[in-house]
């Protein structure tokens, strides 16, 4: 057992234990020949009673450490050097007086969408990086995102990383990462990847902003993993500009998620108050509602099947004239006629499900001058309701539904968009063609 005083490889002080994680234990400590403040972590891994056990062990943490130390970036912690100690690996590493992600969050509670996005943004930043050079994270959570008192954000550990062309750290057979945190694909058994760390992040963002990650914090790790495999996610609320961001970084398929530097673009825009341009999915966002779906106990044929099912029936509810109905992935659609042509409104059916879907609304400024507000009608059908609206302001007249636009998405430009989402239930058959009408407010 390491303790405080003592003397690392020669010259590393430890001074006091600073955090503690499933692979190691972090020191504050001073480099006595340099004469400043570093991190050292000694990695916990199994070295069994051998030597060969113990060599191997440091082979791979000086695996880890070459990977780490091929990253400089001013929004990552650096590391320095792989030494031993008492048989044991440490990684020595920049120290950084901060406060993680998590600490803030479970001090503070959800943030406003535009620090989380200005956090955000310097954090794609550092991954971006790392992905240009081969390096997936893996393990990108609130609990490795680091806060400095000058709004400094600097992403931290490294050490479950993989570059391409290494063996995991973690050795072969094992998920590493956090499991509330993980992507779809990987929380099925699939490889890591720049998408799954794409994936994580938006995670970490949607806990900062939301209070919890998109599928909960289940204590049973495998009932977690398996609805994150599956996809249940619950939309975000509270997360206002941020949320057509959070529903790309936070796509089920790894190719609808933007790059990390796409993403750094975006949550720039969004922390700068600029207009968001996402880069287009190559299929409909898909995000299902946790609450709802788990209500449910249903093999995966069955649901399936049902959900099919769903898809055409919504698809014959709410397809414009002339559109094509929600089939396998494609969207149902209609476009607003409205009566002025200060903006117009297309409404897509972005996932459905028994009983229920999930649609996006996109207002468009049809005019010359710039919509300072906005409002969508239209009728719902018999058997419908609207039961969460997020990115806009719902009320209803009887059978007639209106969104206005929220605080932050009133100012759409001449050709700009803006746009809201909602889920609806659906109780009964029959057609319906609703007809949007866009109006500024």
């Amino acid at each position: 057992m390491t303790d405080e005083g003592e003397l690392i490889a020669g010259r590393y002080r430890l001074l006091s234990r600073i955090g503690r994680g499933g692979m190691g234990v972090v020191w504050h400590a001073r480099d006595e020949r340099l004469d400043r403040e570093v991190a050292v972590k000694e990695l916990l891994l199994d070295t069994g009673d051998g030597t060969e056990a113990a060599e191997q062990a440091m082979r791979r943490a000086t695996r880890e450490g070459r990977v780490a130390a091929r990253l400089r970036h001013p929004h990552a912690i650096m590391v320095h050097d792989v030494v031993e100690h008492a048989g044991k690996p440490c990684l020595i590493m920049e120290f950084l007086p901060s406060q993680s992600l998590a600490a803030v969050l479970a001090g503070q509670g959800p943030l406003p969408a535009g620090e989380v996005a200005r956090i955000g943004e310097q954090a794609a930043s550092a991954l971006a990086a790392a992905h240009a050079e081969g390096i997936v994270h893996r393990d990108v959570k609130p609990g490795n995102v680091l806060l400095t008192d000058d709004s400094t954000a600097k992403i931290a550990d490294f050490g479950i990383s993989r570059a391409v062309g290494e063996a995991t750290v973690t050795g072969a057979g094992l998920i590493a990462g956090t499991p509330a945190y993980l992507s779809p694909e990987v929380a099925a058994g699939g490889e890591a990847s720049p998408a799954s760390d794409v994936f994580s992040l938006g995670a970490t963002l949607y806990a900062a902003t939301e209070g919890a990650p998109p599928s909960g914090d289940d204590e049973n790790p495998i009932a977690l993993l398996r609805r994150i495999a599956d996809g249940e996610l619950v939309p975000p609320r509270q997360a206002g500009p941020l949320t057509e961001v959070l529903h790309r970084l936070l796509a089920r398929n790894p190719a609808d998620r933007p790059t990390m530097a796409q993403a750094r673009e975006v949550l720039a825009a969004v922390s700068e108050d600029r207009p968001v341009e996402m880069p287009p999915p190559r299929s409909p966002t898909l995000l299902l509602p946790a609450r709802r779906v788990r209500r449910r106990t249903v093999v995966a044929g069955a649901l399936a099947t049902a959900l099919l099912a769903a898809g055409v029936l919504i698809g014959v509810l709410i397809s414009g004239p002339g559109e094509p109905s929600a089939q396998g992935d494609r969207p149902a659609v209609t476009t607003s006629a409205s009566a002025d042509p200060g903006c117009s409104a297309r409404y897509v059916v972005t996932n459905s499900w028994p009983g229920g879907y999930q649609a996006e609304v996109t207002v468009r400024g049809a005019g010359a001058e710039q919509l300072t507000g906005w409002a969508v009608t239209w009728e719902l059908p018999a058997g419908h309701r609207v039961e969460q609206v997020w990115n806009g302001a719902l009320s209803r007249d009887g059978s007639t539904v209106t969104v206005r636009s929220a605080d932050w998405n009133t100012v759409v430009r001449p050709g700009d968009s803006a746009s809201f989402g909602f889920i609806g239930a659906a109780e009964s058959d029959g057609s319906a063609e609703p007809g949007l009408v866009c109006e500024p407010d």
